[in-house]
């Protein structure tokens, strides 16, 4: 697996290069400066890129588009390296095709998690190609296999997406559920209906770069705030063609779509009616059920009762009228996943709360 790397700062270019010999079966191709790497192309072969943003002549954005000209190029996944703050740049990086990103200062831990899930993913679909071209081939089997690793790499992104915020990570995994009983009532097949639910998670990725002093706020959002995150969905397409897996691809339609409503008075794009992918529709009003049960320091948390009653009342206005009776169909369903989440939260408060008596106890 040979990995490029493009730093134009010395040092770090040689801590990449020794993060790469480490993970094994790995070998990294460094670069000082994007003109040496343009002077390579179209004869250098790599399998994943490292690139860092801030260079000279080129920064990494405008390197990587001059790279995806070449064909050879198109399906290689590359990771950005960028400041933690840097948020206009990352929106960037993702608009061309960026997989992941790696924060200044380099951690190694981080580093070797995040390189080996895209390694993996690359050796997957590598093994895929050759078997499809070979004479003696099970493409059922290598599109399996395929998938399940397409699977593993979006579970793992969406803890990564989250791991400053367990909380949010939680109510991620109930819209998914919601989801996916809406979509199975809705009579899609079960595999779209599983793959909403695996995507459903990732439906605020765009939001990565927004601050943490937005995105954990406890809370009302000022006006200003809003814009925030209002921006960073704007800035997310539906990049179906460019996107390494066609789970990442759902993930994107539904971050870009989810916050529209079926009257066209939502956002990014004010799309209305059936103009709407039928996976933010879902995930729309799974993600307001969740919202609307969900106690915050500015309102407390609306009975299941409640809560339904308010989606079937915003049928046609805010929510599909046809998801909006899948919901309903699926209230069986759903209300057993919620209330085996109260059950939870019960159980782990009478635990903490166990806990704490019997230290002041010792």
């Amino acid at each position: 697996m040979r990995i490029l790397l493009v730093d134009d700062n010395a040092t770090n270019l040689k801590l990449l290069t020794r993060l790469v010999a480490k993970l094994g079966d790995c070998e990294a191709l460094p670069y000082a400066s994007p003109d040496q790497v343009l002077s390579a192309l179209p004869d250098l072969d790599f399998d994943v890129a490292i690139i860092d943003y801030q260079m000279p002549v080129y920064n990494g954005v405008e390197l990587y588009t001059e790279i995806a000209r070449f064909d050879k190029y198109a399906d290689v996944p590359v990771i950005f390296v960028t400041a933690d703050t840097d948020q206009t740049t990352r929106m960037d990086a993702l608009n061309i095709g960026a997989i992941d990103f790696l924060t200044k200062p380099v951690h190694p831990a981080e580093f070797q998690t995040r390189v080996n899930n895209i390694v993996g993913l690359t050796r997957a679909r590598h093994k895929l190609a050759a078997e499809v071209d070979g004479p003696h081939h099970d493409v059922d089997d290598a599109v399996a296999q395929l998938r399940q690793r397409e699977e593993e790499i979006v579970r793992r992104l969406s803890l990564a997406a989250y791991y400053k915020d367990p909380e949010r990570g939680r109510h991620s995994g109930l819209v998914a559920a919601y989801a996916r009983a809406i979509a199975g009532a809705l009579g899609l097949p079960a595999e779209t209906c599983r793959d909403i639910g695996l995507a459903a998670p990732l439906r605020d990725i765009a939001q990565v770069a927004a601050p943490d002093t937005v995105m954990l706020k406890q809370g009302k959002l000022t006006e200003s705030e809003f814009r925030q995150i209002q921006s960073q969905a704007s800035r997310t397409r539906d990049n179906r063609t460019e996107t390494a897996t066609s789970l990442l691809s759902l993930a994107a339609e539904i971050s870009a779509s989810y916050h529209e409503r079926f009257d066209g008075q939502g956002y990014p794009n004010r799309l209305s009616g059936e103009a709407i992918p039928v996976s933010g529709r879902i995930v729309a009003i799974a993600s307001a059920f969740d919202a609307l049960t969900t106690e915050r320091p500015f309102k407390t948390a609306w009975s299941f009762e409640q809560a339904a009653a308010h989606i079937e009342g915003r049928a046609s206005v805010q929510f599909d009228p046809a998801c909006a009776a899948a919901f309903a169909d699926a209230a069986d369903e759903i209300r057993a996943v919620f209330e085996a989440d109260r059950r939870e939260r019960a159980a782990d408060a009478a635990s903490g709360a166990a806990h704490v008596i019997g230290q002041k106890i010792a």
